[in-house]
């Protein structure tokens, strides 16, 4: 039995079991369109029961030692160690992943639960002083109580486990739905790591649906404190509205159109390195991805023939032939969107240096030049394998062009002179800028998250004891007060 048949239910109070909906999300391999698994929706009142478990079991697991839950964690990681080759071909078919993107993500969920040991250990109290005599404050950080993961179809396991760990490690527990199209790498292979990992039961619960299902219902409960989505800015528009409207915290990480800035001293080879991973990473489905490609008029030339017959040299095929660069979108509408962009901006004057086409879910690489200056695609996010190159004329107009976006997420920086990349990268709205690097990072203990339109709050290290615990005064007087009355 492959992970598609054991997982294809939903995971409530410790117990696999099919949802009520009236219909299924049907999961398929984006690559062959093979059917994996067929999923009936949780509902509202599913819904609640996830939370209310979830509530029950955490007043137990927030008063647990904390180097107890960690024991959690060291066996989370020593099964993914057994399990590596099924894990990766889950994500492979679900995700239709390279095997280096399957590497990549594997590694860091290992990362993020190195860091989830750590960060059971972090949450520390203060005592502070008081005007008044007698008079001791103490302020405690305790779990939230719940949280409610919302995570996207790209990296689904590492999305999933990025927030579901620390929020797990930090005493809270959690109501976590998956995307439609990835709901056994996002939802079911989370689940089941934690259950055999001995995690109690109720503390993680797993529900697979729809918003045409259940509305609002995930965000609106009364039981979650805090909402962690990551997916696109306009449903994360839509969950910050929904959760400030209930008074609860919401942490978003959202999308980016991200540049990668050649200025006129770099190496242009290891630029060109930099910028075709940083755009063509995982087919483009990145939120960090460079969209765009600026590159200074001095070395356009050079820049511009070397990096188009890279990116032309590029494999476009099955994501499990060890020589694939680029594997499928994640379904066909979104590849055909994809291709309708490129067609567009073509006709609106922009030039097409290498135009790929599109066959079923496969797209290959487009490199587009020449865009006018008030092409929508210059200000938006493009979630495919299409790249834009801007030429400028010194660095002011550089910078002037990459924050002429509402998005703020990452972006890098290549130059010959370290400190010239970090008077650039001051410059820069956004909240994460790499010089001499590519645009595609994460790191456990560094702060991630983005600004403008790029998201609210920051996760990893000591951002995540903010996003998941809450501080409590207490006050204790030791002797006696004096009351005006």
């Amino acid at each position: 039995m492959s992970y598609f048949d054991e997982l294809a239910y939903q995971f409530i109070d410790g117990e696999w079991r099919s949802g009520s909906g009236s219909w299924d999300i049907v999961d398929f391999n984006p690559y062959n369109g093979e059917k994996l698994s067929s999923i009936t929706v949780a509902t509202v009142e599913e819904i609640d029961q996830a939370y209310r478990a979830a509530e029950r079991a955490q007043r137990e697991w927030g008063a647990t030692n904390p180097y107890t839950r960690r024991l959690v964690f060291e066996r989370a990681l020593r099964i993914i160690d057994e399990r590596e080759d099924e894990l990766g071909a889950a994500i492979a078919a679900e995700v239709g992943g390279t095997l280096a993107k399957v590497g990549f993500e594997l590694h860091l969920v290992r990362e993020f639960l190195r860091e989830a040991m750590q960060l059971a250990l972090r949450p520390e109290g203060r005592i502070l002083p008081s005007p008044i005599d007698g008079k001791e404050n103490r302020l405690y950080r305790l779990p939230v109580g719940v949280v409610g993961v919302i995570s996207p179809f790209n990296f689904p396991f590492l999305l999933s486990i990025k927030s579901v760990a620390p929020a797990l490690a930090l005493g809270n527990a959690v109501v976590l739905k998956p995307h439609q199209n990835t709901p056994i790498c996002g939802g079911g292979l989370v689940a089941k790591l934690f259950e055999e990992a001995g995690l109690p039961a109720g503390l993680l619960n797993v529900v697979v649906t729809d918003i045409a299902e259940i509305g609002d219902a995930l965000i609106e409960h009364p039981v979650p404190k805090t909402i962690s989505f990551t997916g696109s800015e306009k449903v994360g528009r839509h969950v910050a509205t929904v959760a400030a409207a209930n008074f609860k915290h919401s942490v978003l990480e959202l999308g980016g159109n991200s540049a990668l800035v050649v200025l006129d001293d770099a190496d242009i080879d290891y630029a060109v390195d930099a910028a075709v991973f940083s755009r063509f990473v995982h087919q483009g489905q990145v939120c960090m991805a460079a969209n765009r490609v600026l590159v200074d008029r001095a070395v356009e030339r050079e820049f511009t023939e070397k990096f188009v017959a890279k990116v032309a040299s590029l494999k476009v095929g099955d994501p499990t032939d060890p020589g694939t660069h680029i594997g499928p979108l994640i379904n066909e509408g979104q590849a055909e969107a994809i291709a309708a962009l490129v067609d567009r901006a073509v006709a609106d004057g922009a030039s097409a240096l290498l135009h790929g086409e599109t066959r079923g879910t496969l797209v290959a690489p487009s490199v587009l030049g020449g865009l006018p200056e008030d092409s929508p695609l210059l200000t938006q996010e493009i979630f495919g394998p299409v790249v834009l190159l801007i030429p400028f004329d010194g660095d002011d107009e550089a910078v002037r062009i990459t924050n002429a976006t509402p998005y703020g997420l990452s972006g890098a920086v290549h130059t010959g002179d370290i400190e010239r990349g970090v008077r650039f990268a001051k410059r820069i709205d956004t909240g994460m800028i790499h010089i001499n690097d590519g645009t595609v990072h994460d790191e456990p203990i560094v702060p991630f998250g983005g600004e403008k339109s790029s998201g609210v709050g920051r996760l990893n290290g000591e951002a995540m004891v903010e996003a998941f615990t809450t501080t409590k005064w207490i006050s204790i007087q030791h002797g006696r007060s004096q009351f005006p009355f």
